[in-house]
């Protein structure tokens, strides 16, 4: 339990890094100006941790995950402290850029070094409390910002601050309880395809993020950074077929279940990521909440987020089966998004509640089992970059879900709002709608007439919104279908050369004496680099 524990730790303090500035944002702006910005504070960590998602995996392959962990930790730690330190929007930016690479290191990481430690057959509890961690930094993040921005002895630098001491402590713990095997062995990095890999991602995702807000979506700004994206693309394609030691190996590409399962995730991270961004803001905007009270709203989601990732897992690891979870995952995700999209001004609130309930249990049936499939498919030397391919997958569709959702509702405002006015003969605020748009506060501080045209304007709008990732969603479902289903497999089963960077072969617990083992027994892991595992056990209480 005590390698869970260190995993769990640092994958909660880097997932709440992204969610705990959402309620910081106003104030940030306010303190240091650069409203034109904004966008990119929360954008510039989520492009680098997809973009780096996929090295991570591979180097820890080659050069072992221990010290790679160690060096995310060290990474995470130094950017946050950087960014608390921000005198301007541009070092901000720059410090949370750095700070999503070390996040994508920890993200990608803890998922890798659980599958070293465990049997096929066991991850499915572990996965399941992975699972947790994400659902449980969702709704933790924005009530701890709230809290801290709201302190007069603290402010909204420690927004930043506040994960430092538990990575610092992450940091000590890897170091006394994971003993992974130290390789060595001549390698031979990708440096071009990681290079050309990097390049397409960032291309895709700024043409994304910002295409339809800082630049129109038929602009030639955006058709150059797709066509930068489609040649660098292609340009990997190449070289990663003739490397030695490819970042991305094309083998993995001719798997079925690797295809289909990526698939799957790139819906599930759509279709997630989209609800975190866009239900406060229905929230926020449509009921007036603080931004305190809309995080304690999400409760729902959360709690079946965590109870369906914790009970999943613990029949696939009972069973051996995963596939059922999914097929009843997401197309309860895609009811949720349905559901949703009848929110009103009138709607109770415990009915709200209940369309959330239903959306997390979907994606806590869905998102880690599909991480599992993928990990369950490849060779155990090839964990580590299969599982960061899996996390990518995630994000990737989580960035292209609020680029997309963020581009139609920004539509659906400029075209609804102003037409519901007319509608209404409402004249419109002397200061213009564009800085109104962004600040639930200033809305609700309008005369009455006008709040309730900018308020039924933001309705229409998140109808749309979660109707159009509902269907998103059944393509996944369809992928899911497609998967011929392997049992997920049990045993002290270990390949020899797993061990490649890292990585050992299976094992039966995660850092644990094993099942049969009596509580109190110490849970150092250490691995063979034969690829058999062996424990430490020390005294029974």
């Amino acid at each position: 339990m005590k390698v869970m524990s260190v995993l769990l730790v640092s994958l909660f303090v880097a997932c709440i890094s992204g969610t705990v500035i959402s309620t910081a944002l106003p104030t940030i702006v306010g303190d240091l100006g650069g409203q034109d910005q904004l966008a990119w504070v929360a954008s510039a960590g989520l492009l680098t941790t997809t973009a780096s998602t996929p090295l991570w995996g591979k180097l820890s392959d080659l050069y072992g995950r221990k010290r790679l962990f160690r060096f995310a930790l060290i990474l995470f730690a130094a950017s946050s402290a950087l960014a608390g330190l921000s005198q301007t929007m541009g070092q901000l930016i720059t410090a949370r850029a750095v700070q999503g690479i070390g996040v994508g290191g920890i993200t990608a990481l803890t998922q890798a070094i659980m599958a070293d430690v465990t049997t096929p057959r066991n991850r499915g509890r572990y996965s399941g409390w992975i699972g947790s961690a994400f659902g449980v930094a969702t709704v933790a993040g924005p009530l701890i910002g709230g809290f801290l921005v709201g302190s007069e002895a603290l402010g909204w630098r420690w927004t930043f601050y506040v994960g430092i001491p538990f990575a610092v402590a992450a940091l000590v713990m890897v170091e006394r309880v994971l003993k992974l095997p130290h390789v060595r062995r001549e390698v031979h990095v990708d440096y071009l395809g990681a290079a050309l890999i990097t390049g397409a991602v960032t291309s895709v995702l700024l043409a994304l993020s910002l295409g339809g807000q800082k630049w129109a979506w038929n602009s030639g700004t955006t058709y150059t950074l797709a066509a930068l994206a489609l040649v660098l693309a292609l340009a990997a394609a190449w070289q990663e077929r003739r490397a030695e030691e490819p970042i991305l190996p094309p083998h993995l590409f001719r798997s079925r279940t690797f295809n289909l399962a990526g698939l799957g995730s790139f819906t599930v991270g759509f279709a997630m990521f989209g609800a975190m961004i866009y239900l406060p803001q229905y929230l926020q905007v449509v009921r007036g909440m603080s931004p305190t009270r809309s995080g304690l709203m999400t409760l729902p989601m959360v709690l079946g987020m965590l109870g369906a990732s914790i009970v999943s897992g613990r029949l696939i690891t009972r069973y051996g089966r995963w596939k059922a979870f999914p097929l009843v995952g997401l197309p309860m995700i895609a009811l949720g998004l349905f559901l949703l999209s009848t929110l009103t001004l009138g709607t109770p609130l415990a009915v709200a509640g209940l369309y959330m309930l239903v959306l997390g249990m979907g994606l806590g049936l869905s998102s880690q089992v599909l991480v599992l499939a993928i990990q369950n498919d490849v060779d155990p030397a090839h964990i580590g970059i299969a599982t960061s391919a899996a996390s990518f997958f995630r994000s990737m569709g989580g960035a292209v879900g609020v680029g997309v959702l963020g581009a139609i509702l920004s539509s659906k405002l400029s075209s609804g709002i102003p037409e519901l006015m007319v509608e209404r003969h409402v004249a419109p605020p002397a200061g213009g709608m564009d800085g109104l748009l962004g600040s639930p506060s200033a809305i609700h501080a309008l005369d009455a007439p006008l709040q309730s045209a900018v308020v039924d304007g933001f309705t229409q709008g998140l109808h749309t919104v979660f109707l159009v990732a509902a269907p998103v969603t059944l393509a996944g479902l369809l992928a899911v279908l497609a998967i011929r289903e392997v049992a997920l497999r049990g045993g002290r089963t270990a390949k020899s050369g797993a061990g490649q960077g890292g990585g050992s072969g299976p094992r039966d617990e995660a850092g644990s004496a094993g099942e049969s083992e009596p509580d109190g027994a110490s849970d150092s892991v250490e691995v063979d680099l034969s690829g058999s595992a062996r424990e430490k056990i020390g005294s029974r209480g």
